[in-house]
């Protein structure tokens, strides 16, 4: 499944002997390589030659002596050679002379392979020679999605050993007809008008600054289509083409919907049945969401619902390709979470100090006061500690002027239109831990607090978060009936406000509509430099509701330029 690999075997490196051999100058080039991975936690090495026109791949014990190595090679070059001889007894009784040197000097055949085989030593094959590069790089993995759209930033899924993607070449090409055609060069290419209806592979050559190993292709499986020639987030993106000026950091919090939840019979026939299934099909989704949070060129981005897989391969890579860092966060049980990313141009990391929810509530000491409160209420106590709900807090400091540091946390809380209560108990978890990161621990640093809250701007959340404080009476305690009840105050440090206000909604679903996302921010430290706006009503509805062939979410994204005041 997904794209046909292949490794480009063969001369990749023409190399001269030079001073590996000896030093000599006049030595003739070594114009074939043995490649030998030998890692010190494991037991055996591998050395893989190309010998008689076939690939030879040899495991070896690293403690074994170099001598039984050579043999076992000189009977695998006999036998190629051999083939084409009448009798097999005289094929075997023809020795083939091997031995391998380093600087000049032939290596003792009683020293272990695992120190013998060193980089730069020259192996002999009969008249055949090889440049010995142990641990080169190499490809272990790339990998190409099965549906590339026009316009879509595109990354392959990579996995390197000895190698890093910043020293490595990437290469893309086009078929034309029989033959391919290059197109572009570096990680990250964007297919164009010229790419459509064409079949699109890439060549990775992996290197480590100073080696480069074997090419490997991938090719993508079928032929590079047409985008659905507007996106709901066209007109964003015009406002943001331009990065956030001096001073000031573009942040960003979208809930990207998971592809664990939009595959599902539920959201197929009962929450999303007006979206066609290739629009909710993950492949489909990820192009649209590279192409929308490549063009907001955020510094700061918070995404919910971010799966490991598609922090690792879909996303990940692109962002970072673009300058940007990023983190993630499970959630405890599931398969989806949060992922924070940062411009590297604009912060450096300085602490990350994630948390469990249900977790900080029994271990952290602040918040011993609010566990012998809670100890009243069992419904309500034994429903939180059973949530998956986590908090990412990243410490980031200003590149641009080093004094100036924020405390960004990203969540994503419970979820069941009954849970106020629930989610009134959690942000009381989240908000107490911010205070001891912002405070205690940085010295009084302004914190952005962006997430799917899950709740309206009508809720006792909301009220908590921006009031600074939530009474005994307020209505959601109650939230699940009077069984649930937990009736508390509750208090907090900060002075928050939602910097992109409160829009009619974030989330549009047929059967639902509501503001359920925010960027709250500490209005004593941080100001609201510019509002990118949602989209417009006409827009979101135009196929009914979200996710769309134009949008691949339920939620749209918060966008808006932040300044230290």
């Amino acid at each position: 499944m997904g794209t046909r690999v292949r490794a480009l075997l063969g001369k990749l490196l023409v190399r001269a002997m030079g001073e590996a051999a000896g030093g000599s100058g006049g030595q003739e080039a070594a114009i074939n390589r043995a490649v030998v991975r030998a890692v010190p936690e494991e037991p055996k090495l591998s050395i893989s030659l190309e010998v008689g026109g076939s690939r030879r791949n040899l495991q070896r014990e690293q403690k074994e002596p170099l001598g039984r190595a050579l043999a076992r090679l000189a009977a695998s070059a006999a036998k190629g050679q051999g083939k084409g001889k009448r009798g097999r007894k005289e094929a075997q009784e023809e020795r083939v002379p091997v031995c391998l040197s380093y600087e000049g000097r032939e290596v003792p055949e009683e020293e272990p392979n695992g120190s013998a085989w060193r980089e730069g030593s020259v192996l002999s094959v009969g008249s055949a020679r090889y440049l010995v590069e142990r641990n080169p790089p190499a490809v272990l993995e790339l990998e190409l999605p099965r549906v590339v759209l026009v316009g879509a930033p595109l990354c392959p899924r990579l996995r390197l050993e000895f190698g890093r993607p910043d020293t490595s070449r990437f290469e893309w090409s086009r078929r034309k007809e029989r033959d391919w055609e290059q197109v572009g060069t570096g990680r990250v290419f964007t297919p164009g008008e010229a790419e459509l209806g064409h079949g699109l592979k890439v060549r990775a050559v992996p290197g480590d600054g100073e080696r480069w190993g074997l090419a490997v292709e991938a090719e993508v499986e079928g032929l590079v289509e047409a985008g659905p020639g507007h996106y709901l987030c066209d007109a964003r993106l015009r406002q943001t083409e331009s990065r956030a000026g001096a001073g000031t950091f573009r942040t960003v919090s979208y809930n990207i919907l998971a592809d664990v939840y939009a595959r599902t019979e539920l959201s197929r026939d009962v929450l999303y049945p007006y979206c066609p299934a290739r629009a909710l099909g993950a492949q489909y989704r990820h192009n649209l969401l590279r192409r929308e949070l490549s063009g907001y060129r955020a510094d700061v981005l918070c995404l919910q619902e971010a799966e490991r897989d598609v922090f690792k391969g879909a996303l990940g890579p692109v962002l970072e390709e673009l300058g940007m860092e990023g983190r993630y966060l499970e959630k405890q049980r599931q398969h989806e979470g949060l992922a924070t990313f940062y411009s590297r141009d604009r912060f450096r990391l300085l602490g990350q100090h994630d948390i469990s929810l249900s977790e900080g509530l029994l271990s952290d000491p602040r918040l011993s006061d609010l566990r012998e409160r809670l100890s009243l209420y069992r419904e309500a106590r034994e429903k939180l500690l059973k949530r998956s709900s986590v908090l990412q807090v990243l410490v980031l400091e200003s590149i641009e002027d080093p004094s100036r540091r924020i405390c960004v946390a990203n969540t994503h809380l419970y979820f069941h239109p009954k849970g106020g209560n629930i989610r009134l108990l959690q942000v009381a978890v989240a908000l107490a831990h911010l205070g001891h990161v912002a405070n205690e621990l940085y010295g009084g640093i302004p914190v952005v607090f962006c997430g799917d809250f899950n709740s309206l701007p009508d809720t006792g959340l909301h009220r908590f978060i921006k009031g600074g404080a939530v009474g005994e009476d307020d209505e959601d305690w109650t939230s699940n009936g009077e069984e649930e009840r937990c009736n508390m105050a509750l208090t907090h440090p900060f002075k928050l406000t939602s910097a992109c206000g409160e829009p009619a909604y974030t989330n549009y679903i047929g059967e639902f509509h509501g503001c359920l996302d925010y960027i709250f921010i500490d209005s004593a430290r941080l100001a609201v430099e510019r509002i990118i706006p949602l989209p417009t009503h006409q827009e979101v509805t135009k196929y009914r509701a979200l996710p769309s062939i134009e949008h691949p979410s339920d939620h749209m994204a918060l966008v808006c330029d932040l300044k230290w005041t």
